[in-house]
């Protein structure tokens, strides 16, 4: 038992920084809005292997994309006490096993997509890892107080994916879910870089708290929610989701925009940190009913 724990043990924590690298945590989010998409495309019933080799597919693509983003932002990472800790900054990897590791997976995914999916799917793909990890991460980070803003588009992208993936085009409904976390992404990170402010201001991005001042980086992300409240009843105005979805997604932006109006009158981090948390729950609550009520549609 002991020579297995021995082996065992140094395995898990290898493991571990290969699921850092691959920013799990976002990458699991990026999914889930990715099999929405699929569903709210499909006319019928998508075979399980598909679904599963296509996500699979998509989940390495972007786990490429993330670990090159750790690679490009290692001197950046040193300076962050959120980051410093990763695995790069840390030395527990070296720089050419990271490469390594996000060219063979970001092959792997490629290959799954063109096996399992389709040219199209595989091509968005490809070129949402292109935007976020040398577009993004090299030149829009460092350059405009937009940076989250444009580069925010190869981030919202899964959903586009997980639709193409079925119809093999783009259509309007793939489009509008893109277009609804494009517009949840400047308070989701605004939030965090308020709540993160000395961490930004020491990196020398040019992140909206810093470069305007934290006030009219809270008065942005209340504008970007009210606009985001707008732009996430479409669904129920085109007629591609019902009253159940209509419910929800009232309650969840009353919600957003309560967060957003207490982060305004607040000086605490903490209420930055709690608006961050709030809008993670938010997209994953809002694509579930987007899914619970496609389900319900279909059902009626």
């Amino acid at each position: 038992m002991a020579v297995f724990s021995s082996a065992f043990v140094p395995l898990l924590k290898q493991l571990s920084i290969y699921f850092e690298l691959s920013k799990w945590r976002v990458t699991s989010l990026m999914l889930i809005t990715a099999w929405v998409g699929m569903e709210l495309a499909a006319t019928e019933s998508i075979p399980i292997n598909t679904i599963f080799f296509t996500l699979l597919g998509i989940g390495l693509i972007a786990s490429a994309a993330g670990s090159l983003n750790h690679l490009l932002d290692i001197q950046l990472d040193r300076l962050m006490a959120r980051t410093e800790r990763r695995p790069l900054p840390q030395g527990k990897i070296s720089q050419i096993h990271v490469l390594l590791f996000g060219l063979i997976i970001g092959v792997l995914g490629t290959i799954l997509l063109r096996q399992f999916s389709n040219s199209l799917t595989m091509l968005l793909s490809l070129a949402s890892l292109f935007g976020y990890a040398i577009i993004y991460t090299l030149f829009l980070k460092r350059v405009t107080t937009q940076n989250i803003v444009i580069g925010g588009l190869a981030g919202a992208s899964p959903p586009l994916l997980g639709w193409t993936s079925v119809t093999s085009t783009i259509d309007p409904g793939g489009l509008l879910l893109v277009l609804i976390i494009f517009t949840w992404t400047p308070p989701h990170f605004w939030s965090l870089a308020i709540a993160r402010h000395n961490d930004y201001i020491k990196s020398k991005l040019p992140i909206l708290p810093v470069t305007h001042g934290i006030p009219f980086a809270k008065f942005q992300i209340l504008l970007y929610i009210a606009l985001l409240s707008t732009v996430t009843m479409l669904p129920f105005c085109i007629g591609m989701s019902g009253i159940f979805y209509l419910i929800g997604v009232t309650l969840l932006n009353t919600g957003f925009l309560v967060a957003a109006i207490h982060l305004l009158k607040q000086t605490k981090g903490s209420a930055a940190i709690k608006t961050f948390h709030y809008s993670n729950f938010y997209l994953l609550m809002l694509f579930a009913c987007l899914l619970m009520d496609h389900s319900l549609m279909r059902s009626i």
